[in-house]
């Protein structure tokens, strides 16, 4: 593709590059994001280059590597179009079979289909999957449309038309106008509203100005941004250079974390190609507006996604955040105006600027418009990325979308926000998804990481889990969050060792409340969620733990105790031969005991413990059952196989 000097020159090639892909044609889309390199997309596109060519098809159909799907479990993912067929768990073996029969003979194979579990019915088309039907992909959708590779794929789908829009239709302050009606608030964990930090930067002092993309996501189980920026780094890019023509930036930076290679692999493909073709570098498209992007690789610090940490650390230094105001908006990036939003953040502005902010305002709340991505994961049956429309229910995402809690367990909570949010109960499912709704429940938006924990999942565990990432991650340099969280942290392992104390629960609101009040940054001011949001809901375990020596759950490994229950064993041997401790004993026909002496209580026994018998049990707060007599254990009854 030449390099592109006008708008009417992009629009040649655009149509061009759509009428050289007939709507007609079959095209053969591969998820290739991280999740699926994991599970073999790498061996199944091979399988597909080599089909393709044996059977015939080789320039005739059009075949694709693209990013996320987002229904990572289910991968690799395998869409043939038009006619939509959406094939899950694809391996190289069933590569002939899509070739012969559904390229070929236009034939579904039924195996490779989607099966509802509760149901056993099959959905063909991804749209009729129950968990992209009740999505609302926006901003995530693109990544099935284009190579992240592939600039022409990102123009066919109407890539920098928005860019086109700002340079010669309208002004910077108009830009930043329908930003700022779009009511866009930042998805990277504080929802500040982006037009209005975008304002304060354009009207700051100072020069030059600057426009950094945050990809350092480091929450546990969250990859919203990776995946964003591996399948579509030119939307982000567009995204960035709208902001940048809106306040009057020429330079841009997208700090990615290490960790993410395949993110940063394919952001510098996007950006090479953008300068070849004149979309990136001096006078864009005979504009006048020059812009440039440089990549920083952040070492993979969970503080450095706090902005003033991660400025910091652009500038060489170590990634600690520094007190505002004033805020980077004002003095940022080597003391200049920087306006940072994360990659979510970014990639939807072309489609606010392309669109309207109207067409954003439609979806949402009131104070919560357009479009959230999350990552939803846990104990749920349909595990991956989802995006949603603000105001849906979480009753919605974890049942109509998630599909509901595996083997018929209970919904205990959810975890909202990242280590720094807080856990949402049962009674709150019909609670709307809205930056100021989870706040006030106690939890918050942050970056979109969505943890879903069942009946067996102990609330205090979960605070001690978090509460742990986040000391391990605080940079120390103010003493409310580096002291604070570690003595929380203390008494929480106490607490589910069961040597909490009376006046612990009161000990942790006191150390709460002074890491809200007094920390540096938003680590500090936020990590005490966790705790703080479980004890408001889940009081009574905290209490269980500490007056009653007693786990609710039966998770805490010091409370609780396993016994063999002398009615269901069948003396099947399994426990015997996998426990690691040699703390069971028994023999053929002989009932099976549990010396607790010997006991790490490291749960084997429970989990190998064949479903149809059951035997194993776990107990707290209780005595375990005296073992039965020596001459009873030979009395064993055999099972209804037998």
């Amino acid at each position: 593709m030449p390099r592109i000097s006008s708008p009417a020159e992009l629009e040649d090639i655009r149509r061009d590059v759509l009428s050289k892909r007939k709507l007609s044609k079959t095209c053969l889309t591969l998820c290739s994001g991280t999740a699926c390199h994991a599970t073999g997309s790498d061996r199944v596109a091979a399988a597909i280059e080599v089909e393709l060519e044996k059977q015939g098809f080789k320039g005739e159909v059009y075949f694709r590597r693209t990013g996320c799907h987002g229904f990572c479990e289910k991968g690799p993912i395998v869409l043939v179009d038009p006619e939509e067929i959406c094939y899950l768990q694809v391996t190289p073996e069933d590569v002939p079979e899509i070739v012969s029969q559904t390229i070929k003979e236009k034939k579904v194979i039924d195996r490779l289909l989607y099966t509802d579990p509760n149901t056993g019915e099959r959905a063909a088309r991804e749209s009729d999957i129950p968990f992209y039907k009740n999505q609302e992909r926006i901003v995530f959708g693109a990544n099935r449309r284009i190579d992240p590779k592939s600039i022409e794929d990102y123009l066919a789908i109407g890539g920098y038309q928005a860019l086109v829009k700002a340079l010669f239709e309208i002004t910077p302050e108009q830009v930043l106008e329908e930003v700022k009606e779009a009511n866009l608030r930042g998805r990277g964990g504080g929802g500040f509203p982006a037009g209005e930090k975008w304002e304060v930067a354009r009207n700051a002092p100072g020069e030059p100005k600057y426009v950094v993309v945050n990809c350092d996501e480091g929450d546990p189980g969250a990859y919203m941004d990776r995946s964003l920026m591996e399948g579509n780094p030119y939307g982000v890019l567009e995204g960035l250079m709208l902001g940048a023509y809106a306040i009057g930036a020429h330079e841009g930076y997208v700090y990615v974390r290490q960790e993410y290679p395949l993110a940063l692999q394919n952001l510098g493909t996007a950006i090479k190609q953008a300068q070849e073709h004149g979309l990136l570098g001096r006078d864009i498209l005979g504009s006048g507006f020059n812009f440039n992007v440089k990549v920083h690789r952040g070492a993979g610090a969970f503080v450095c996604g706090e902005e003033t940490a991660l400025l910091k650390s652009l500038e060489g230094e170590a990634g600690e955040p520094r007190p505002r105001p004033p805020y980077p908006a004002v003095k940022g990036l080597w003391g200049k105006p920087t306006c940072i939003n994360n990659v979510e953040t970014w990639a939807n502005v072309p489609l606010i600027i392309h669109r309207g902010a109207q067409a954003f305002t439609s979806i949402g709340t009131e104070g919560s418009k357009g479009t959230k991505i999350f990552s939803l994961v846990g104990k749920i049956n349909n595990t991956g990325l989802v995006e949603v429309p603000m105001g849906i229910t979480i009753k919605d995402i974890i049942y109509k979308i998630g599909g509901g809690i595996p083997g018929g367990k209970k919904f205990k909570a959810v975890q909202t926000g990242g280590p720094s949010g807080g856990c949402i109960p049962a009674e709150l499912l019909d609670l709307r998804v809205g930056f100021d709704e989870l706040t006030k429940a106690g939890s918050m938006m942050g970056s979109g990481g969505m943890i879903v924990m069942d009946e067996d999942t102990c609330m205090v565990d979960v605070a001690r889990y978090f509460i742990n990432f986040l000391t391990d991650e605080s940079c120390g340099k103010c003493l409310p969050c580096r002291e604070g969280l570690r003595q929380m942290h203390k008494i929480l392992t106490n607490i589910t060792e069961g040597k909490g104390e009376e006046g612990d629960i009161e000990l942790l609101e006191e150390l709460s409340e002074t890491a809200v009040e007094a920390s540096l940054c938003a680590l500090g001011k936020t990590a005490p969620n966790p705790f703080r949001s479980t004890v408001r809901y889940f009081r009574d375990e905290y209490e269980a733990h500490i007056k009653e020596k007693r786990c609710p759950a039966l998770y805490c490994k010091e409370l609780i105790s396993y016994y063999i229950d002398p009615e269901k064993c069948q003396a099947c041997g399994s426990c015997l031969r996998e426990c690691p401790a040699e703390a069971i004993d028994g023999g053929k026909k002989m009932i099976h005991i549990v010396d607790q002496e010997k006991c790490t209580k490291c749960g084997t026994c429970f989990e190998v413990c064949p479903s149809r018998y059951s035997a194993v049990k776990k107990t707290s707060g209780e005595p375990v059952p005296p073992p039965i007599p020596e001459e009873e254990r030979m009395i064993v009854k055999k099972s209804k196989e037998e």
